[in-house]
C-alpha cells in the first residue's frame, strides 16, 4: 500500500517539468550521435576503426545511458517519491531510490568486467603467451566472482544481509537436491572444465559422429560449432563420455580408384599425380598403389583439407580431374570401385 502512495506523488509532477527532463534526454542523445559521427569521419586506419571506434561507442553507450538514470535521480532529487521509504529491513529505509542505485551497482559491474576481459585482458595473454582456453577461463572465472561481489553488495544497498542470501541458497540447495540433480550436475561439471580444461575453447572434437569447434563453454552447457549448425550440450556429458579430440589432426580428402589389371601402374601413377597436382596450388598430393586383386589393381588420391574447406566440394574435383585424364589417355575403371571416406593423418 505504501508502493501506490509513494509513486501518487508523480502525479504531484507539472507537464513543464516532465518535458524539460525529456529534452535533456534528448540532448544527451544528441551529443553522443554527434560525436559518433565526428569520430567515424576522423578515423580512417583500419586499427583505430577495428579497436579503438569500438571501444569508444562502448564507453559512449555507456556514458549515456548512465548519464540519463543520473540525469534523473538529480533532477527529481527533491522530489518527496524518489526520497520516500518504500519497505524499511533491519533499520534500513529503502527508498525507490536505493533500488535504483542498486540496480545501477550490478548492471555497471557487468558491462565493466566484460570490456576490461574484452579490452584490456587480451593485451595482457598477448604479452604472457597464454592460450585461447586458458585465457576463457580465467575471463570467466573474474565475471563470476565480481558478480557475486556485486550482487552482495547491490542486496545490503536495499537492507537484505548475508543470512538471507544464506537462507536462499540453502533453500535452492534443497530444489536441486529434489527436482535438479541435471542442473547441478552440469554446473558442477561446468566448473570441472574450466579448472581442469580438459577440453578448451577452439578446440576441435568429435562428438555424436560430428566434427566441431567449441566456440564457448558455459557453466551449465557448451556450445560447438560444426558445419551443420552449433551444437549445445550439457557440460556432464563431457565428464561421462569418451570425447575424442581432433584437434591437432589433418584431415585429408581421399578418393579411391580402381583400375582393371593388365594396365601399367606406373603409367596408372603419373597420370592421378598429373590429374590433381594442380587443384591446389599449395598440397602435394599423396598417390599409393594400395591393392592388387585378381581383375583390378586399387590406387588412393589424397589431398588435405585446410580450414573449413569442404570435403565432398574437393572430392568432387578430384573425380573430374581423374575421369578428365583417364578418358584422355583411354584408361578403363574396373567395375567394383571402393567407397570414398575421410582419413586422418597425424
Amino acid at each position: 500500500m505504501e508502493l501506490f502512495q509513494g509513486i501518487s506523488f508523480l502525479k504531484t509532477l507539472s507537464l513543464k517539468q516532465i518535458l524539460l527532463f525529456f529534452v535533456y534526454v534528448i540532448a544527451i542523445f544528441f551529443v553522443k550521435w554527434v560525436l559518433l559521427f565526428f569520430l567515424r569521419k576522423w578515423m580512417k586506419s583500419d586499427w583505430s576503426k577495428q579497436r579503438l571506434l569500438p571501444t569508444i561507442h562502448a564507453i559512449l553507450n555507456w556514458t549515456t545511458f548512465y548519464g540519463t538514470i543520473l540525469l534523473f535521480l538529480f533532477y527529481f532529487s527533491n522530489e518527496s517519491w524518489l526520497l520516500s521509504p518504500i519497505y524499511e529491513k533491519d533499520g534500513v529505509e529503502v527508498s525507490l531510490i536505493l533500488i535504483i542505485v542498486a540496480i545501477m551497482i550490478i548492471t555497471f559491474t557487468s558491462r565493466l568486467v566484460k570490456a576490461f576481459n574484452a579490452h584490456i585482458m587480451p593485451f595482457l595473454y598477448e604479452k604472457f603467451d597464454v592460450d585461447i582456453g586458458l585465457s576463457f577461463t580465467i575471463n570467466r572465472l573474474i565475471y563470476y566472482v565480481v558478480m557475486i561481489i556485486a550482487l552482495l553488495i547491490s542486496f545490503q544497498t536495499v537492507g537484505l544481509d548475508m543470512r538471507a542470501f544464506t537462507v536462499v541458497v540453502s533453500t535452492l540447495g534443497i530444489g536441486i537436491g529434489f527436482g535438479l540433480r541435471n542442473v547441478a550436475a552440469n554446473f558442477v561439471s561446468g566448473i570441472i572444465i574450466l579448472f581442469e580444461r580438459p577440453m578448451e575453447v577452439g578446440e576441435t572434437i568429435e562428438i555424436e559422429e560430428k566434427v566441431g569447434q567449441i566456440s564457448k563453454i558455459n557453466l551449465r552447457s557448451t556450445v560447438i560449432t560444426h558445419k551443420g549448425g552449433r551444437l549445445v550440450v550439457p557440460n556432464q556429458y563431457f565428464i561421462e563420455q569418451i570425447i575424442n579430440s581432433r584437434s591437432g589432426e589433418k584431415l585429408t580428402a581421399e578418393v579411391k580408384v580402381s583400375v582393371p589389371f593388365g594396365f601399367d601402374s606406373k603409367k596408372v601413377e603419373e597420370l592421378l599425380y598429373k590429374a590433381v597436382e594442380n587443384i591446389k596450388d599449395k598440397s602435394t598430393p599423396t598417390i599409393r598403389f594400395i591393392a592388387l586383386r585378381n581383375s583390378a589393381m586399387d590406387f588412393s588420391v589424397e589431398l588435405p583439407l585446410q580450414n573449413d574447406e569442404s570435403k565432398d566440394d574437393l572430392e568432387s574435383k578430384i573425380r573430374h580431374v581423374i575421369a578428365k585424364v583417364f578418358s584422355e589417355n583411354n584408361i578403363e575403371l574396373a567395375s567394383c570401385i571402393n567407397p570414398i571416406h575421410i582419413s586422418k593423418s597425424q
